[in-house]
Parts: C-alpha cells; structure tokens; sequence
C-alpha cells in the first residue's frame, strides 16, 4: 500500500507540525511542506469536529492557491475538556493547570483533514474523533513533564507520542493518530475514495 508514495501530483503538507511531517515519513509519503499563512483563529461557536474541519480547511486554502497542479494536505488537532477548547498553553504554569484538569478524566481529541487539488477544483474535508482516558496524575509527574517543554507547542498540553506522555493514558476509544495530529487511515481513504485518480493503477486497485 504505497498510496502516498506514488502519487501522480506533487503532495504538499501545509502545516508546520514536526508531528505530522513525522507520521508521513514514516509511511514513505513523497512530499513537500510549505506552512500555511492561514489565521489558526479557533471559531469557537461551531461544534468542535466542524471546528477542526474548517480550520483545516482554512489552512489548505491559501497554499493550494499557490500550487494549483498539487494535492495539499492540511490538518487540525482540537483538545475538549467538558466542553473547553484547551489550545497551546501560554505558559507552563497554564500547561499544569491543563493537565491537572485532564487526570484521571476523560477528553475529547478531534482532528480535522483537509486535501486540496485545485487543477480539478475539488477539496474534501473530513475528521476523526477519539476519547481519552487518562491516569490520576500526582503534582510531581506533572512539574516534570511541563519542564522539559514539551507541552508547550501542543493542545491539551501533552503529546501522547512523548516519551512521558504515553504513561498518562490509561486507553482510548478510537484512533491513536488522530491524538497525534493526523489520522492516517482516514487520509489513506479519502485518498482511494475520492482523489484515485492522483494514484497510479497498483495503489488503486
């Protein structure tokens, strides 16, 4: 299954996510990366799947402007917590806070993907969402955790993939690339469905 190996357009990541250039490589995907100029501004009144969706979208939008002939990827990772949107911390003391409210708890992880290709005018949105169970985490574990930094550049605070944040999850319900930030079966799909004309005879059929 070399779908995003042999592709016959030029594959464009439009997100500046270590995590989500990562996850491509790790599947042998051909592709480029340019970040997105998009506002990631979170519009808070939809509900958060549709959020996800359309912030993906937004993302996906200015960079396959300006490569018309290639299929662009863009995707967006939300963390809710009864209710709350839980963003980037600003601060580590915000990231301890987040966490002390994520222990021993359940939470939402939805991410939205976005694949444009504009020389066939087509664009398609989709998304996945997993709930988290998390362990009862103590002060000490949390203190240690926020000063390596590492939850600083991630929603909710933690990254499941971290070599600490695999302790905190008790298990989930549903897909484990989807907490990382980029569901890979679900784009495996949305690739043979819908856009199976970009793949060569021996990964479509």
């Amino acid at each position: 299954m070399t779908v995003l190996t042999n592709l016959s357009a030029p594959l464009i990541l439009a997100s500046q996510s270590p995590r989500r250039r990562a996850l491509l490589e790790q599947v042998n995907a051909n592709f480029q990366v340019q970040v997105s100029p998009a506002d990631e501004e979170l519009a808070t009144s939809r509900p958060p799947y549709e959020t996800a969706r359309a912030l993906a979208d937004r993302k996906a939008t200015p960079v396959a402007k300006q490569h018309p002939s290639a299929l662009v990827l863009a995707a967006d990772t939300i963390v809710v917590h009864e209710g709350d949107i839980l963003e980037k911390p600003g601060s580590p003391t915000e990231a301890r806070h987040m966490l002390r409210r994520l222990s021993d708890d359940v939470h939402a992880v939805y991410t939205g993907i976005a694949l444009h290709h504009r020389a066939s005018d087509r664009t398609l949105t989709t998304g996945r969402e997993t709930q988290v169970h998390f362990a009862r985490l103590t002060d000490d574990e949390i203190a240690s955790y926020v000063a390596t930094q590492s939850p600083m550049d991630k929603a909710g605070a933690y990254g499941i993939q971290d070599h600490t944040g695999p302790f905190f999850v008790q298990r989930l319900d549903g897909d484990y690339y989807t907490v990382v930030g980029l569901p890979l079966r679900q784009l495996y799909e949305a690739l043979r469905i819908h856009f199976s004309d970009l793949l060569n005879s021996s990964t479509s059929s």
